[in-house]
C-alpha cells in the first residue's frame, strides 16, 4: 500500500504542477499578432542571459557548479533583471528544469529555451561534422530526435514560455566561399542548403506540436536572409525570431514579414555594444541611444497601433559583457576592444573602411572581477536605466496609441541614465584607479629529477675533465618563480612586464638547453 499511496502522491503533485503553468497561446485577426499568456496580451521584455565568469568561455557551465553557487548566481543576476522589467531570458538547452522554474516562482521571469539545431556542429554517427549539411539523411534524424526530446524534456516545465530552434543557421550556409553573381539564384549552393535547411526547420515544428500543444514554436534566423524561402517552407511555425543589427531602426523588417510571411515577428537579438571605436573608450550613452530607439519600433509596431502589428517583442543582446567572444580561446581575461566587424547602421562611431562593432562590449552591464567561489558582480551601464524606464511601459494598456508611445520615448533621458550609471562604473573600478595596473601572472615551478640506472654513461662521480650533461649521477632539482604585472594606462595601451625569480638552479641538469640556464654557476679558469 506505501508504494500506492506514494505514486498517488506524485500524480497528485504532477497535476498540480500542471496546472499551475500558466496558459500561451497566440491570437491572431485584422489587428496584427498577440502573443497571450493568461489570456492577457503579453509583450515580450526579453534578455539575452548567460553566465561567464571572467577568464572562462563556451566552455564554462554554470549548470556544472554545486546548487549553493548555481543559487546564488540566479539570485543576484534575476535580481537585477526583475529590477529592470524582464519578464523572459533566452535561454540553450542544458538548464536543469528545476532552476527554470526556480527563476520564475521566484523572479516572475519566463524561460524561451533554444536549441542551436546544428548551428555549431554536430556529432553525427561518432564523427563530428563542424558545418552542418542538413540534407544529410543521419544529421536529419538527429536533429528531430533532438528537437523532440528537448520538447518531451521540458513541456511540463514551469516557467517555459517557448521554444526556440537554431540561432541564425542560415549565416552557416556559406561555407564553401563567395559564389558568383552569374550562378541563378535558385541554383546556389547556399539556396540549395537553405531550402534543406527551412524544410527540417518546420518538419522540427510540426513534430514538436505533436508533443505539446501548449507552447509557441519558432525559428531563429539571421536577419530576413532567405524570407521567401521561409514562406514557402515553415508554414507551421508559430513565430518568426530574428537576430537583428540594424542600427537606430528595424527599417522595414514588420512591413517585409507582415507581406510575405504573416507571423507574429520576433527579435531573439538585437542591440549595441558600448564601446566608441574612433574614441577608444567606453561610450555607454551611444550603447543606450540605440537601445531606446530598437524598442520604440518594436513597441510602435504591436498589434493595435495601427502599424504592421506583428511585434510580439525581443530580447535585448546582451545581459553582460562576453571577455571571451574575440579571442574565444585566448586573452580570457582581457576586456578586448578590437572591432571585429562593420556596420553602418551604427554611424555614432562609424569610420568608413573601419570595423565598429566590439565583440566584447554588448552587455548592459559591465563585469566585475571573480570571487574564490566563481562568482561575480555587474554594474550597470546606462542602457540598463534606459531600459528600466522602457519596461514599464505596457504597449498593450488602455488608451496607448502612437502618439503616447511617441512622447513616452521622447520622455526617456538618456544624460539622467548615464548620471546614474557613473557610479556603478565607479563603483567597479575602485574610484577609477584599480585597473590602470594589475598582478596578470604568479606562479610558481619546482622540478626534481634524478640520473641514474646500469645503462647508461653518465658516471658515478663527475669527471673534472668533461663537459658533458649530466655529469654525475644522482638527484637534483629547480625552483622558479614568475611574477607578471599589467599596465593598462589607456583603451588603446596594454604592457605586460613578466619577472622570472629564480630560487635553486639545478647544477646537474639532464638536458643542458633549459630557460633557467642562464642562473648556473660558470667556472673560468684564467691559468
Amino acid at each position: 500500500m506505501k508504494n500506492i499511496y506514494l505514486s498517488i502522491a506524485w500524480l497528485l503533485f504532477g497535476f498540480l504542477a500542471f496546472a499551475q503553468n500558466p496558459e500561451i497561446s497566440l491570437k491572431s485577426n485584422e489587428n496584427g499578432h498577440v502573443l497571450l499568456v493568461e489570456n492577457e496580451p503579453f509583450i515580450i521584455n526579453g534578455m539575452n542571459w548567460d553566465y561567464f565568469p571572467i577568464g572562462t568561455n563556451f566552455n564554462y557551465s554554470l549548470w556544472k557548479q554545486s546548487d549553493d553557487v548555481i543559487k546564488a548566481a540566479l539570485d543576484a543576476e534575476m535580481g537585477l533583471l526583475q529590477n529592470m522589467g524582464v519578464n523572459t531570458i533566452r535561454q540553450y538547452t542544458g538548464v536543469p528544469s528545476k532552476w527554470i522554474t526556480y527563476i520564475y516562482d521566484n523572479y516572475g521571469i519566463y524561460t524561451m529555451l533554444n536549441h542551436s539545431f546544428g548551428r555549431y556542429g554536430l556529432n553525427v554517427n561518432g564523427s563530428w561534422v563542424a558545418n552542418t549539411e542538413y540534407s544529410d539523411e543521419a544529421t536529419r534524424n538527429l536533429l528531430l530526435l533532438e528537437a523532440t526530446d528537448m520538447v518531451r524534456s521540458y513541456k511540463d516545465t514551469r516557467g517555459i514560455l517557448m521554444f526556440l530552434l537554431g540561432n541564425e543557421n542560415n549565416y552557416g550556409l556559406f561555407w564553401d566561399g563567395a559564389e558568383t553573381e552569374d550562378i541563378p539564384l535558385e541554383d546556389r549552393k547556399s539556396t540549395q542548403r537553405a531550402r534543406s535547411l527551412y524544410k527540417i526547420f518546420n518538419e522540427a515544428v510540426v513534430q514538436m506540436k505533436a508533443i505539446d500543444s501548449n507552447h509557441p514554436m519558432a525559428i531563429c534566423n539571421g536577419d530576413l536572409l532567405f524570407i521567401d524561402i521561409i514562406a514557402e517552407e515553415c508554414k507551421d511555425i508559430d513565430i518568426l525570431g530574428t537576430n537583428m543589427y540594424r542600427g537606430k531602426t528595424f527599417t522595414d523588417a514588420f512591413q517585409t514579414v507582415k507581406e510575405k510571411l504573416n507571423k507574429p515577428l520576433m527579435f531573439t537579438e538585437f542591440g549595441a555594444d558600448a564601446f566608441n571605436a574612433i574614441e577608444n573608450q567606453e561610450d555607454q550613452k551611444s550603447q543606450a541611444y540605440y537601445m531606446l530607439n530598437n524598442w520604440k519600433d518594436i513597441y510602435k509596431n504591436v498589434a493595435g497601433m495601427g502599424m504592421s502589428g506583428n511585434s510580439i517583442g525581443g530580447f535585448t543582446f546582451q545581459f553582460s559583457d562576453g571577455w571571451w567572444k574575440f579571442g574565444q580561446t585566448k586573452n580570457l581575461d582581457v576586456h578586448d576592444n578590437n572591432a571585429s566587424w562593420s556596420n553602418g547602421g551604427y554611424d555614432l562611431d562609424l569610420v568608413p573602411g573601419e570595423n565598429n562593432m566590439n565583440e566584447e562590449w554588448f552587455g548592459i552591464c559591465a563585469k566585475g572581477p571573480t570571487n574564490p567561489r566563481g562568482l561575480y558582480t555587474l554594474y550597470p551601464r546606462a542602457a540598463y536605466y534606459t531600459l528600466k524606464e522602457v519596461h514599464k511601459l505596457n504597449p498593450y494598456g488602455s488608451n496607448i496609441d502612437l502618439n503616447f508611445v511617441d512622447n513616452y520615448f521622447k520622455n526617456i533621458n538618456l544624460m539622467d541614465a548615464v548620471l546614474r550609471a557613473r557610479g556603478d562604473k565607479a563603483a567597479m573600478s575602485g574610484g577609477g584607479n584599480s585597473e590602470k595596473i594589475r598582478i596578470s601572472n604568479l606562479s610558481a615551478k619546482f622540478t626534481t629529477f634524478s640520473t641514474g640506472g646500469s645503462l647508461i654513461t653518465t658516471p658515478e662521480v663527475a669527471d673534472p675533465n668533461s663537459d658533458a650533461v649530466p655529469d654525475e649521477q644522482g638527484f637534483d632539482h629547480m625552483q622558479s618563480y614568475f611574477i607578471g604585472v599589467e599596465g593598462n594606462p589607456a583603451a588603446n595601451m596594454r604592457a605586460e612586464v613578466n619577472v622570472n625569480i629564480l630560487g635553486n638552479v639545478a647544477e646537474n641538469p639532464i638536458n643542458e638547453i633549459f630557460y633557467e640556464n642562464r642562473g648556473r654557476q660558470i667556472t673560468v679558469d684564467s691559468g
